[in-house]
Order: structure tokens, then C-alpha cells, then sequence
């Protein structure tokens, strides 16, 4: 016994005298280091016989960071996640397929995220400075890691995921710099009050451009350039700061563990044997496997059969405590029950609800109906599944005169409706048919009632009232480009019924930065910088709008 005690203070004393780690050195003591030490104060996620011994009561809110990786589309958001897992024994390097969090199918083929994946790890980090200590052992850290979409059709996703989060770390692309998504999220994030820590990635690449990525950070987000970590997700290199910086620089959550239990209800997803399965935060209090929980948005009450963190598969703890993010099985049967934003608390407990989500702002709106007319509540049952899975898709019925009964579907852009119409085949085998999409119209008549209208044929002639004003959806857009293209990018725009408000430099280099405004959001644009205009239009077949 003594000399496996003398291996074990060798083995530590080995790895805390690890160098940075480069992708060669990862590499190289991946199996030596990573496949025996990360077993013992890590995930324990490699040890079958340790498989249930996860006790979360261990992690206070002191010990926790939830924080969420958000960037422009492929600026290597899902493979700095890959090596945070990998790096934190959460999953093994080498194994599985790359984009681990990326599930979905659809999100396979395209190579993008769609769905916002949260897994926790984690890490045993040794503090420096002030804060260290003369212990041999240092404290074990659990992290909420939340990987987030990059595309602006699927905002809503990063936006939810934010609630959840007290930091972010921006990821930049060392070549491409600061694109439009890096900075959309980034005000999500300023606007949440996160903090944030920026990553310039891909730092390998040939044309990859430090100074002019820093000098951007600093005039358009007034980021510190000395704070940006330098990594190459896809090598390994400087990943060694990555953990550090989040443990150091993010807060821990700010929830009481002796205030009565208030949950988030953050997203939720519909499986065939357990029900809908609720992801939530926990903001106050503990939550353990056979409470009763209540929705402040329904007023129904539930027991809870499962709770339990993602790992980033699901593993079931039986509790839950303050500042921690997990799912919860209540034995939910309807999609309908399960209201994104909604506050879970203990049944029979007064608490103020929480804040919840902003409702999404749909910009497209598209008619979706079975290809057979026998199939429509197949078709009604997969609508039904999928957004709970979808919260931004807002459904109604309707019906049209060739194609029967279906659904006006609203969306936040033509990616997110081409997504879901996927999903809606893959997911569930349903075969629809859609129709052209529209934008939503506001139009007043002669007695100055107005009237909003997503489907031409709903707008209905009404005796003794004629239309007299009509206003179009339109959406202020910020577009970055290097001022050899800015010629031809404003005739697009005007091509495209766009008007030109301003332009200014970004930086010192040659990159322009220009807001205008855009008719018909067709355009995938800020939600946040859509409003209606005037316009002159009419419906064919009816009469015309007043000159």
C-alpha cells in the first residue's frame, strides 16, 4: 500500500509540473497523463464502476462557472469545445466525431450549429497569486460549458443561453477578424452584463493577422488586447489558458442556497419513453428526485422522476443545487406544458417569477401543409414535438382553398425556416409543402383602424372601407467590409431597395464599417433594428392603394 501511495504523490507531482501545453505535447502525453490522472479528480465519466458517484452537494456556488462560447459562423466555436472536453476528460481525444456537441443532423450536413448543446466538466485548478494556497490539493471546478449557434437566424438560441451564463468567451478568427455575428453576440453578452474574455483563434493559419484583430477588439468593443487569449483550436496551441481564464476572470453564480427553489426553464426537447426532458438553471435554492414542482406559467404541478446534469450525455444525480445547470424529467406530456422562460419551483412555496426571455420577432412567415391531406395530424404531431424543441417558431392554423388545412409558420429568417422544414423530414418523416414566404404587413384603412397581415389572402375587403396606407417591414443593417469593395456592395444595396445612412472606419486599416436601412426583411437582420416603413404596394386582383 505504501508504494502505490508513493506512485500516486509521484504521479501528481509529474502533473503539476506539466509545461503549456503545444499540440505536439498534448498529443504526446495524452494517453500517459490525460488517460490515468484526469480519471481521478476529473469528470470520472472513464470509470464504470464510479459512474453514479458524481455528488453535486460538493460543488457550492464558489466552485461553479457557467459560461458559453459565442462567435461568427466557423470562426471554430464547436472545435474549441471539443478541446475543452477533451481537455477536461469529459470525453476522450480522438474519439467520436469532430463537432461533438453538434447532434442534430441537419447540423452535420451544413456544418453549423443550430442547437445551443450544454455539457458540464470538470477541471482541478491551481491558483497563482493572491489567491493561492500552500495546500497539495487544489479545488475541483464545475463548469457549465454552452456551445451557441453562430448564424443570426438562430439569435433566440444564444440569447436563452446567456441567461444561464455570468461570462462568455468571444471567439475571433485571427484571418477574418471581427465579422457580423462577433458583433451581434457580443452586445447579447454586454447587454446581459457577462463577462467577457475575447479568443483569437486559428492562430496557425498563414494569413492569420494578430495586430489587426487586437486593434479591432479594442475600437469596436473597447476590449484590452493584452486580455485576448491567442489559441488554435484545431493544434492544441495555447488552449492551456483557456480554463485558467475562466475560473479566474468569470464570477461565480450570484443564487442563495438557502432561498426556497427557483429554476429557468431554458429549452426542452420531446423523447418517445421519458416525456419532455427540461433543461433549467438553477437559480436559488436545491432541487432533489421526488419533489413537487410548480410552473408559474401554467400553475401545474409535477414530480420530478429524474434530474441530473449533461456530460454532455445525460447522467442522473438525483439533486440539483444552486448555480447549476442540468435537466429535469417531471413527467410531462405536452410540449405545450413546457413554456421556455418559465420559473419551476417547489409546490406550495411563494417566489417572484423570474424575468424570463424577450418573445422572438418573426421576420418570415411561410405556410407549411402535408403533401396528403390524410396526413395532417401527422403533420400536427410533428409541428407540435418539434417546437418544443424550437421555441422561436410561432404556428397558427389555417386553411387555403387548394391545399386544404395547415400551419402559417413564423420564423426569424429564411435559414431558420429551411432548417426547420429539414428537421419537420428527418427528424418526424413528414412531407410537406411550403409556400413562398412573406414578411408581415400593417395596413390602415379610411376609418384609421389598422390591421396586421401575414398572408396576403387574409387581407379582406371591407365594405365602406378602403385602404389608404400600407407600411413594410424594413431593418437597419450594419455591413463591415474592406473599402476596395465598397463601391460595388452600396449599388448591390440599392439594387436591393437599401438606403445608405453613414459610414466609418473600424480601425486603422482599410475595413469600413456602414449602416443602412433595407426594405422587406427578408434580410437576416438585428431583431432588435427592425421597424415599418410607408410603402406604396397592392395585392393583385384587388383594388390598388391610394396615390
Amino acid at each position: 500500500m505504501g508504494s502505490l501511495n508513493r506512485a500516486s504523490k509521484a504521479l501528481r507531482s509529474r502533473y503539476r509540473s506539466l509545461p503549456s501545453l503545444s499540440s505536439a505535447a498534448l498529443d504526446a502525453c495524452n494517453s500517459s497523463y490525460f488517460g490515468v490522472s484526469w480519471h481521478g479528480f476529473c469528470s470520472k465519466s472513464r470509470n464504470p464502476n464510479r459512474e453514479n458517484v458524481v455528488d453535486l452537494s460538493q460543488y457550492p456556488p464558489e466552485r461553479i462557472r457557467n459560461f458559453s462560447i459565442i462567435a461568427h459562423v466557423d470562426h471554430g466555436k464547436s472545435t474549441l469545445a471539443d478541446r475543452l472536453l477533451e481537455l477536461t476528460g469529459t470525453i476522450k481525444r480522438g474519439h467520436g466525431q469532430p463537432q461533438y456537441l453538434d447532434k442534430l443532423q441537419v447540423e452535420r450536413e451544413r456544418g453549423i450549429t443550430v442547437k445551443a448543446q450544454t455539457a458540464t466538466m470538470f477541471h482541478r485548478h491551481t491558483f497563482h497569486g493572491p489567491d493561492a494556497t500552500n495546500t497539495e490539493e487544489h479545488p475541483i471546478f464545475l463548469l457549465n460549458l454552452i456551445d451557441t449557434p453562430g448564424h443570426v437566424d438562430f439569435s433566440y438560441e444564444v440569447s436563452r443561453s446567456l441567461a444561464a451564463c455570468q461570462g462568455a468567451l468571444l471567439v475571433v478568427d485571427a484571418a477574418q477578424g471581427v465579422q457580423a455575428q462577433t458583433v451581434a453576440n457580443f452586445y447579447l453578452a454586454f447587454e446581459s452584463n457577462l463577462t467577457i474574455i475575447p479568443i483569437i483563434n486559428k492562430i496557425d493559419q498563414p494569413t492569420a493577422d494578430l495586430d489587426r484583430v487586437k486593434a479591432q477588439l479594442k475600437s469596436m468593443f473597447d476590449l484590452n488586447p493584452e486580455d485576448a487569449l491567442l489559441t488554435s483550436a484545431k493544434t492544441g496551441q495555447g488552449l492551456e489558458h483557456v480554463l485558467p481564464a475562466v475560473i479566474e476572470r468569470i464570477p461565480p453564480p450570484p443564487g442563495k442556497s438557502d432561498s426556497p427553489l427557483r429554476m429557468l426553464l431554458l429549452d426542452s426537447y420531446y423523447d418517445e419513453y421519458k416525456g419532455v426532458i427540461c433543461h433549467v438553471a438553477v437559480v436559488d435554492g436545491a432541487l432533489h428526485k421526488g419533489d413537487k414542482i410548480a410552473s408559474a406559467a401554467t400553475s401545474q404541478v409535477y414530480e420530478v422522476l429524474d434530474v441530473g446534469f449533461m456530460h454532455p450525455e445525460l447522467k442522473p444525480t438525483g439533486m440539483l443545487f444552486t448555480g447549476q445547470v442540468g435537466y429535469v424529467v417531471s413527467g410531462m406530456r405536452s410540449t405545450k406544458e413546457a413554456r421556455v422562460g418559465d420559473t419551476l419551483y417547489h409546490a406550495r412555496s411563494i417566489v417572484k417569477p423570474l424575468p424570463g426571455f424577450k418573445s422572438a420577432k418573426h421576420m418570415v412567415f411561410s405556410g407549411l401543409y402535408p403533401a396528403d391531406g390524410s396526413d395532417f395530424d401527422a403533420l400536427n404531431h410533428a409541428i407540435e414535438r418539434l417546437t418544443c424543441n424550437d421555441a422561436s417558431v410561432s404556428v397558427t392554423r389555417e386553411s387555403s382553398t387548394a391545399l386544404g388545412l395547415g400551419f402559417r409558420c413564423g420564423f426569424l429568417g429564411l435559414l431558420h425556416m429551411d432548417v426547420f422544414h429539414q428537421r419537420l423530414e428527418q427528424e418526424y418523416g413528414a412531407s410537406v409543402i411550403s409556400t413562398i414566404p412573406t414578411v408581415p404587413y400593417i395596413f390602415e384603412y379610411s376609418d384609421g383602424s389598422k390591421v396586421h397581415v401575414q398572408n396576403p389572402a387574409a387581407l379582406a375587403s371591407i365594405p365602406g372601407k378602403r385602404v389608404t396606407a400600407c407600411w413594410e417591414p424594413s431593418v437597419t443593417a450594419t455591413i463591415i467590409i474592406p473599402s476596395e469593395y465598397v463601391g460595388p456592395v452600396i449599388t448591390l444595396c440599392s439594387e436591393r431597395r437599401g438606403e445608405q445612412l453613414e459610414y466609418s472606419f473600424i480601425d486603422s486599416s482599410s475595413d469600413l464599417l456602414i449602416s443602412l436601412i433595407f426594405r422587406r426583411a427578408y434580410l437576416h437582420g438585428d431583431q432588435s433594428d427592425t421597424h415599418h416603413q410607408m410603402s406604396h404596394v397592392c395585392r393583385l386582383g384587388k383594388a390598388q392603394l391610394k396615390d
